[in-house]
């Protein structure tokens, strides 16, 4: 893709457990709300302090997947409506605007997108998602409810789960926090 994941890497995503069963890209389903944040070593009980309000001061909101697109190499599912994320991300970056979406490759980032497959070559990617579309094309719509952002870190080898940040429940009722980061 162009980037290098480094370890300490981190990013924001939005877990989409019911799209799991679509996916063939060697990682959970999920949405990038931001790719990367800051490094690991710069979260620390501010950062985290700052991560819980800014999360907290949104609504849970639900997310439908009912259509497909494709950018070069990659397919996915786009998410509607797409403005809740897209505020999410926006907010992020004018607290944080060091944290550039995809390190600034695609401009101001890219749209949000649920990501199916990709890793096609440029000689196979047209012919083989129209298959992997028709294979997924049954199983749409899917939803879900969104309740949490997860702060997820590069550990050199693959991400792993660091802090989940729970969204205001709709229902007025306060969310449950969830652990704070790790120290040591």
């Amino acid at each position: 893709m162009g980037w290098a994941d480094v370890a300490g890497d981190t990013a924001l995503t939005i877990k989409v457990p019911e799209a799991d069963p679509l996916v063939k890209a060697g990682f959970p389903a999920h949405v990038t709300v931001l790719y990367p944040f800051l490094h690991e070593s710069r979260i620390d009980g501010r950062v985290h302090g700052e991560l819980l309000d800014l999360f907290g001061s949104y609504d849970a909101f639900e997310l439908t997947f009912a259509e497909f697109g494709r950018y070069p190499g990659v397919l996915f599912l786009e998410p509607r409506p797409a403005d809740p994320v897209r505020a999410l991300t926006k907010e992020l970056t004018g607290r944080w605007p060091e944290a550039v979406p995809y390190r600034g490759l695609f401009g101001e980032g890219l749209d949000p997108h649920l990501t199916l497959a990709n890793h096609e070559g440029p000689e196979t990617w047209q012919r083989a998602y129209d298959a992997l579309e028709a294979e997924c094309a049954p199983a749409l719509p899917v939803t879900a409810r969104v309740g949490a952002v997860h702060l997820i870190v590069r550990d050199g080898d693959g991400w792993r789960d660091r802090t989940v940040y729970p969204l205001r429940r709709s229902d007025g009722a306060t969310p449950c926090r969830f652990p704070g980061p790790r120290t040591g």
